[in-house]
């Protein structure tokens, strides 16, 4: 499972089980209205995404009926 670390700033970093500096940042702009997700390497950022703080809960959804589906097997075998 990958470390996630809080930063001073505020923001999150989920390690990428593949290493090689790789990490997500999550960062809440909540007084602008969005939440900027950024891939990095290293101290390189090589990707972004604005998501609206509207469209977070959908994220959500996505990503729980995708965790769902990936603890099934695990679930009818314990």
């Amino acid at each position: 499972m990958a470390q996630v670390v809080a930063i001073d700033d505020g923001s999150e970093v989920f390690g990428d089980p593949r290493d090689g500096g790789r990490v997500l940042r999550v960062n809440w702009h909540a007084e602008d209205g969005f939440v900027v997700l950024s891939v990095w390497r290293e101290n390189l950022c090589v990707a972004t995404s604005r998501l609206a703080t509207a469209d977070v809960p959908a994220l959500i959804e996505v990503l729980s009926r995708g965790l769902s589906v990936a603890l099934s097997p695990l679930a009818s075998t314990g």
